[in-house]
């Protein structure tokens, strides 16, 4: 695969596809996979950094989901696509996770559970996007997450999903954890 214009163009002959989920993607990957790892990604840490102007929000209303921002690491699931696949899978990732361009199509190294260490791609936050925001407030998050509503669901059933899936993983997230016990006492 090479990375062309921020998208990776696939090759026939290479083998297979490998895709780092650190949201929604673990719970509702959405493609065929054969092999799902946990997986560590160094460089990158797990944020609510997204405003989310179609799955989880509107742009008069904007929710919050999860992005890929610079520094520390993240845990979460590798998948590998068979290669006959991979074309399909990227296709229909880029239209799922590229509706506004605020993800970024990247490459990068995972070490799995196992002590593999894989190629994969990831959808980062494009830091330069409208729609990247950092520096929320508690109160603006569960603000913002509360009252949030796109074409694929709630925001706060988006939020609880990913809270459920990585605790079932053992990945523990203060900041989530702490907006599911928020979203649960409000009765959202």
């Amino acid at each position: 695969m090479e990375l062309v214009r921020g998208k990776f163009m696939t090759d026939e002959s290479q083998s297979d596809l490998w895709v780092f989920g650190y949201g929604s993607l673990m719970w509702s990957p959405g493609f065929d996979w054969v092999e799902r790892v946990s997986a560590i990604l160094s460089g990158y840490h797990r944020a609510l950094c997204i405003l989310s102007v179609h799955h989880r929000g509107t742009p008069d209303r904007p929710g919050l989901v999860l992005g890929l921002d610079k520094g520390g690491s993240c845990r979460g699931l590798a998948f590998r696509v068979a290669k006959e696949k991979a074309k399909a899978t990227i296709d229909y990732l880029r239209e799922r996770e590229q509706v506004t361009s605020v993800y970024l199509e990247t490459r990068h190294r995972l070490r799995l559970i196992d002590g593999r260490i894989v190629n994969a791609i990831a959808y980062t936050a494009d830091r330069t996007h409208s729609q990247f925001i950092r520096g929320l407030t508690h109160e603006a998050l569960l603000d913002r997450v509360t009252h949030s509503f796109g074409v694929s669901g709630r925001n706060p059933d988006y939020i609880r999903a990913t809270h459920t899936e990585m605790k079932k993983l053992g990945i523990d997230d203060p900041m989530l954890s702490k907006l599911v016990a928020a979203l649960d006492h409000a009765g959202v």
